[in-house]
C-alpha cells in the first residue's frame, strides 16, 4: 500500500535529520515508524490483559 502524507515544514525537516542520522531514508523511516504503531495492542488488550494477570496474580505465583 502507498501512503501519502503532508508535513509541515519544520516536521518534514526534523524527519529528514532524523532519518540521516539513522542512515535511512525518509520513507524508510516513515514506514517502520507506522508498522511499529500498528504492532502495538490496542488499549482495551491491555487493559483486558492487565486485568487478567491482576485477577490471578496469586495463582500465577502459586505456579511458579
Amino acid at each position: 500500500m502507498k501512503l501519502a502524507i503532508e508535513l509541515t515544514q519544520p516536521q518534514g525537516e526534523r524527519l529528514a535529520a532524523i532519518a540521516q542520522r539513522l542512515n535511512v531514508t525518509v520513507e524508510e523511516l516513515g514506514a517502520a515508524a507506522i508498522r511499529d504503531l500498528l504492532a502495538e495492542p490496542e488499549p482495551d488488550f491491555l487493559k483486558a490483559a492487565t486485568r487478567v494477570l491482576e485477577k490471578n496474580r496469586e495463582l500465577y505465583e502459586r505456579l511458579r
